[in-house]
């Protein structure tokens, strides 16, 4: 399996922006379409954003359609989520994660998750 780490996660106000980087080892990262995914206390674990292998096939949750943008890096093995216009609502634990298969928004179709970062976003 690819061993996966979040960071850049924090606090940050309402309206203000944050990037959340992926750095992806063990495996060969152009092999895996990634995804974004969030939980927020008493919710279920939520889909944000995936991109397909070579950074085609991009998908976004309507929630955060239009303020966030997925990308990713193949050279530095590394995604990222370019997350603007804030809400509180975005407060959340996001947690990266890579699909063997094609991604998208399904849980189930991804196979190594990271271990989270923490995003809190002040009202």
């Amino acid at each position: 399996q690819v061993q996966l780490v979040e960071s850049g996660g924090g606090l940050v106000q309402a309206g203000g922006s944050l990037r959340l980087s992926c750095a992806a080892s063990g495996r060969t990262f152009s092999d895996y379409a990634m995804g974004w995914f969030r939980l927020a206390p008493g919710k279920e674990r939520e889909f944000v954003a995936s991109i397909g292998w070579y950074g085609a096939n991009i998908y976004y949750a309507d929630s955060v359609e239009g303020r966030f943008t997925i990308s990713r890096d193949n050279a530095k093995n590394t995604m990222f989520l370019q997350m603007n216009s804030l809400k509180p609502e975005d407060t959340a634990v996001y947690y990266c994660a890579a699909s063997r298969a094609w991604g998208g928004p399904n849980v189930r179709n991804y196979d190594s998750w990271g271990q989270g970062t923490q995003v809190t976003v002040s009202s």
